[in-house]
């Protein structure tokens, strides 16, 4: 189960396999360093990748799990649709989710195939790169094609019925702005001019969608030279025998990593509240069987697909299960497509993880993120020591957007997550996202500089996370402010009807909570919704908190005296959550005390915990109401 030493050199295939990971890192540094909006740049929702010429993903940048295994749909719709049409210079721009690989409309991609000069088969007599008038199968004019380089970013905005295009109300995809099909946006190095005149004159922020799109086109010739660079170094021939072990070697480990999972059956389901809906809740199923060294996922129970824009196409839903999974794994594994090969994913059509023509996608995040929790929840049955408890659903995404005083157009779009489940070898963390999206809250600085917006709170709240012998961590709370005239506001968030689940003992994190404040006072708003908002107004996000992992009675006392003195938990909800009697003003554990509480609670048992679990879930409720979270 380990490298194949026999025919490939081991130093070699070190250097071939860092050396593609460099890449793909430096292509998402040069994304991150010359994007223009603050969704890319810092919130840096965007990923990289490269793929081998049969459009194999064989290096992932450390950017976000659920873009990443797209790729390969998004190269197959550039095969398939250019076959015999792909010529060096070329470059692609797609973003539809129904025929081009793609999983909503603000994503977009960028794909550059890479071609090698026949002369890098032998290292050290490459004459450089050469431009052929065409290319047919790969190879004319000394030239083959060996690979394509990808960047996908979440756009500004693409139009459609709200600024941000994140609509959850959306009925059909047609209301979500600008589909965009497999087309060339370079043909022989020459830009297609219409590509980008159609894209400014259908976007709100025309400087930063295409200001994003450069960079994407920046990075992705840094891809392509890269890998050339690498041809030329070791030899194309080479290059591709190398790959083609990577590949094979992830795949080995990959069944390795399998065969210590219990052979069976697991099912999980789990809930997107949907309160946007009439049908909602949405069911999310995942039934996990595992026999050898390989995975059936079968999706198949989760709900049909819905009149709402949180359908998920079938890229987005397997890069999901791949993302759950490969987190139970040895991480030093490389991040190629050969730990996909032992995993097979079904999903039936026309649900809400497979959705079709012309069902809405653009808040999709959402789903995706439940998959991977589903797949976790069904993991966690099967290997209880590797999987966390639930945390906080995925991003909040908190889009405000219309236009500010001087009539210029703006859309804040804002990622709030890090609200983790406790672990078994430790709490939960705070301010870590959802490991589906490695994307950061916008910093209040550069939120406030580039938008008619002020951030009024970003902290913490006290008592939220759920009780066990690890922590869950504690919510976050978010307060916008618009300052604009007038706005449009978009909420995407979950967990509130449902909220995180503990695991092993643990209890629930506390419920999700949006608070609308106008001068005519305070109203509760649904986790899905959007509306009009106007200068002065203020919405308020409470995130879930994450679930606790284990028995809250087998919780270090210590620990929770730590945990008061941070203002993470009060004296009152340590004794009734934890049964630890802490002296008032003097942080001082009283342990007689906390040893005899801790036995009674012991007798009464699991009705105890549960209503604790429910006396946090109101408690944090109502606090949300009031807006009283502890600020950082």
């Amino acid at each position: 189960m380990s490298f194949n030493k026999r025919n490939f050199d081991p130093v070699l295939f070190e250097v071939v396999q860092n050396g593609l990971a460099s890449l793909v890192d430096e292509m998402a540094l040069t994304v991150m360093r010359t994007a223009y909006s603050g969704v890319v740049k810092d919130a840096m929702d965007y990923s990289t990748a490269f793929c081998d010429r049969e459009g194999r993903v064989i290096a992932q940048g450390l950017t976000i799990v659920l873009h990443l295994g797209s790729f390969p749909d998004a190269v197959a719709s550039v095969m398939s649709k250019f076959k015999g049409r792909i010529y060096p210079g070329d470059m692609f721009i797609m973003n539809d989710p129904y025929g081009s690989g793609g999983i909503h409309l603000p994503d977009i991609y960028v794909i550059k195939p890479v071609f090698v000069s026949a002369t890098s088969a032998v290292p050290g007599r490459s004459k450089g790169i050469g431009r052929a008038r065409s290319v047919g199968v790969g190879t004319d004019h000394g030239l083959h094609l060996e690979g394509f380089a990808g960047v996908v970013a979440h756009h500004t905005d693409v139009g459609g019925l709200v600024p941000g295009s994140n609509s959850t109300d959306s009925v059909d995809v047609y209301q979500e702005g600008l589909r965009i099909p497999t087309l060339k946006l370079f043909e022989q190095g020459v830009p297609v001019q219409p590509i980008f005149e159609i894209l400014e004159k259908n976007v709100r922020l025309p400087d930063k969608v295409l200001g994003d799109l450069r960079s994407q086109i920046a990075a992705a010739a840094i891809g392509e030279r890269g890998y050339q660079a690498m041809a030329i170094r070791h030899g194309r021939l080479e290059m591709r025998r190398y790959t083609e072990e990577l590949l094979d070697y992830t795949e080995r480990l990959a069944r390795a990593e399998i065969m210590r999972i219990p052979d069976g059956t697991y099912s999980f389901t789990d809930y997107i509240d949907a309160d946007n809906i009439e049908n909602g809740p949405v069911v999310i199923k995942a039934t996990l069987t595992k026999q050898g060294e390989g995975i059936l996922v079968d999706l198949g129970g989760s709900s049909m697909q819905v009149k709402a824009g949180i359908n998920s196409p079938l890229p987005f839903s397997k890069a999901g299960v791949y993302g759950a999974i490969r987190l139970i794994m040895d991480p030093s594994i490389p991040n190629s497509a050969g730990y996909h090969r032992p995993i097979e994913v079904r999903a039936p059509l026309g649900t809400v993880v497979n959705p079709v023509l012309p069902a809405p996608c653009g808040a999709r995040g959402i789903t995706g993120f439940r998959v991977m929790d589903a797949v976790l929840g069904a993991l966690a049955q099967a290997v209880p020591e590797k999987v966390p408890a639930d945390g906080e659903g995925g991003n909040s995404l908190v889009t405000m957007g219309g236009y500010d005083a001087d009539g210029r157009p703006f859309a804040f779009v804002d990622f709030v997550a890090g609200a983790r489940g406790g672990r078994p070898g430790g709490d939960g963390p705070e301010g870590v996202p959802h490991p589906g999206a490695n994307i950061a809250s916008i910093p209040v600085e550069i939120a406030e500089a580039g938008n008619p917006v002020r951030i009024e709170e970003y902290g913490m709240v006290q008592d939220s996370g759920g009780a066990g012998k690890f922590r869950g961590a504690l919510s976050q709370v978010r307060r916008v402010r618009c300052l604009a005239p007038e706005a449009v506001l978009q909420l995407r968030s979950d967990k509130r009807l449902h909220p995180p689940y503990g695991l092993a003992g643990g209890s629930s994190g506390s419920p999700s909570m949006n608070i609308f404040t106008t001068a005519g006072g305070d109203r509760t708003l649904r986790t899905m919704t959007q509306l009009p908002v106007r200068r002065n107004e203020m919405i308020s996000h409470f995130l879930a908190g994450g679930g606790g992992w284990g028995d809250p009675l087998d919780r270090d006392p210590e620990l929770v005296v730590e945990d008061i003195r941070n203002e993470k938990v009060s004296t009152a909800h340590a004794r009734a959550a934890y049964g630890v009697v802490v002296e008032s003003g003097t942080f001082k554990l009283k342990a007689g005390e906390t040893q005899r509480l801790r036995s009674k609670m012991r007798k009464t048992g699991l009705q105890k915990q549960a209503d604790t679990r429910q006396t946090v879930v109101k408690k944090t409720g109502a606090r949300a109401a009031r807006g009283t979270g502890q600020g950082t």
